[in-house]
Formats: C-alpha cells, sequence, structure tokens
C-alpha cells in the first residue's frame, strides 16, 4: 500500500493524515516528521533544525461537533522499521499491512485541554481502503509541495481503550511533503473532503504566490483535474483566519478548531459526512503565532 519515507533536508517535512466519520464522533490522526505545527522547528531553521528532531503525534477526538480529546506530542526522534513499513514516533506507530493501515497512538493529552491533563491516550485505529490508491500531486508547478490521496475512502474502526469505546465509521488517508519550509513558497490551503454514500469528493485549493490550480478528486474514477480557481465565498473566524462558508453540503460549518493560522471544520448531512480545513502558515511563522501554539504541544520528554 505505501512505503514510509523520512525527510532529510532542514524545512523539509512529510506528514501521514487520517480522518474517521463515525456517527455523531469524528476522529483525525496525523503522524508528522518536520512537524508543521512545532514552534521549536520554526525557530530552529535558522540553525540548520533537521525534520527528525522534530517528530509529532496527534490526536483528536470530537463528539457532535465538540473537541473532547487532544493529543499533540512533539519528540526529538522518530524511526521506521527496515521494511519501510512501519513508523515510530513515540510509543505511538503507524503500520502498513496486507493492503491495509493500522494505527496505535499511546500518549497523554496536552495542556490545551484544561480538564483531563496529561491523561493517558490509548487509540487503535484499523483502515481498509475501498478503492485504488492515487498517484501523487504537485499541487502548484514548481513548488516542492507533494499531497497524494493514499486512499480515499476506506472502512475504519476505531477503539479507544481508556473509554471503553468502539467506533466504526468511513475513513479518509492521506500524505503530504515539501522541502521547504510551508510558508515560503506555498503559503497556504484550503482542503475539503466530502464522503457522500456512494462515492467520495476532495478538493484541495493551494495558496501561493504564482499561479496555482484547484484539485479536485473523485475517488470512484481515481483522478484529478485541474480547474481555475474560484472565488469562494468566506467568512472570517474570531482569529480573523477566512474559512469557506460552505463545505460540499447544505449547512453551515460547525468549527472544530479554531486558532490564528488553522481552523478545521465539518457539516453532516443524513449518511454524507464533509470535513475542512484552512491553514495560513505564512501566519504561523509569526513570533506572536508560534508563541501561541507552543500550548497546544505536550513536549514528549516529559513524562
Amino acid at each position: 500500500m505505501n512505503r514510509i519515507q523520512l525527510p532529510e533536508k532542514s524545512g523539509a517535512y512529510r506528514w501521514y493524515y487520517v480522518d474517521v466519520a463515525a456517527g455523531d464522533y469524528t476522529a483525525v490522526f496525523i503522524f508528522m516528521i518536520g512537524s508543521i505545527f512545532s514552534a521549536k522547528y520554526s525557530t530552529s531553521l535558522k540553525k540548520g533544525g533537521l525534520p527528525r528532531e522534530h517528530a509529532a503525534v496527534n490526536f483528536a477526538l470530537y463528539e457532535k461537533g465538540v473537541r473532547c480529546q487532544w493529543v499533540l506530542t512533539e519528540y526529538a526522534k522518530v524511526a521506521v522499521s527496515d521494511d519501510a513499513r512501519t513508523l515510530s514516533i513515540g510509543d505511538s506507530w503507524l503500520h502498513y499491512e496486507d493492503g491495509r493501515l493500522v494505527v496505535e497512538i499511546k500518549d497523554k493529552t496536552t495542556p490545551f485541554m484544561m480538564t483531563g491533563w496529561g491523561s493517558p491516550t490509548k487509540v487503535r485505529l484499523e483502515f481498509t481502503p475501498e478503492g485504488p490508491t492515487h498517484d501523487e500531486i504537485e499541487l502548484v508547478p514548481g513548488l516542492s509541495h507533494r499531497w497524494r490521496p493514499i486512499a480515499a475512502r476506506g472502512r475504519a474502526t476505531v477503539r479507544l481503550e481508556n473509554q471503553d469505546l468502539t467506533l466504526e465509521g468511513r475513513g479518509y488517508h492521506d500524505g503530504n511533503h515539501g522541502d521547504v519550509p510551508l510558508g515560503s513558497d506555498l503559503k497556504g490551503w484550503e482542503w475539503i473532503r466530502v464522503h457522500r454514500p456512494d462515492f467520495t469528493e476532495i478538493t484541495y485549493r493551494p495558496w501561493a504566490d504564482v499561479p496555482a490550480r484547484q484539485v479536485h478528486i473523485t475517488a470512484d474514477t481515481a483522478q484529478s483535474r485541474g480547474l481555475i480557481l474560484p472565488a469562494a465565498e468566506t467568512t472570517r473566524t474570531t482569529w480573523g483566519l477566512r474559512v469557506p462558508r460552505a463545505l460540499g453540503l447544505p449547512g453551515e460549518p460547525m468549527l472544530l478548531e479554531s486558532s490564528p493560522f488553522y481552523a478545521r471544520a465539518e457539516t453532516v448531512e443524513g449518511p454524507s459526512h464533509a470535513l475542512g480545513e484552512v491553514a495560513d502558515f505564512h501566519r504561523f511563522h509569526s513570533p506572536g503565532v508560534r508563541w501561541m501554539a507552543n500550548f497546544k504541544t505536550r513536549n514528549g520528554s516529559a513524562a
């Protein structure tokens, strides 16, 4: 299904992402090498900081649009198995096996949670794709960022051991990587994933100083096509970040996460589920925003 690759250059990054829509619950898993949410990695770049010195594990769980669990822990090292099928960060790991993906996160919640700070978290994900793997896509010609919808649609089971909770739902899995810091060439993006009963659609709208295209994929065709960038209707969050007014389904999106540089939102209509995100990495690299980002991240060296 896939092979793990580690970025090597200072400023480079790679992440593996999975989301699961399961009734009232939405879960998000991200394994990052050269963590794009790391204030420490951002400030280390002037001294040649390396991506493997700033790896991170992120897990978020939402119930009816409300965050109920948040893990974001940064570690100073990362490991990949000899067969390049297993990625380990801290006590958590991601593994490709027999055409499916298995993830286990064993970590603690961050101070950002306020309640339940430092609570142990053990979550296991089993994801089986339903459809072909897509090719890697160069979002903006000439820029280093690449996106690959590894499995745009699949069956997923999430087991939360500490809550004695098992979720069954629809999953999505992709990967992104680049050789230079986000915000230096690729300024940010808008991304929307819509699961419908019979197919899944993904739209990726990159932001750059050079002409860019919108990429749209329908999961049952395994094709992508470049589109002229439309003027999307947006609204502003309380942080002043512009986010889409709609995510491809009727109804106003619910904000799951909101910060000066990043927002995540969802819309649910019957059996259909839309998840979207906006990221502005030009904002992220400002000193004030980097300072605030530290409050959402736990230091993996802490017991």
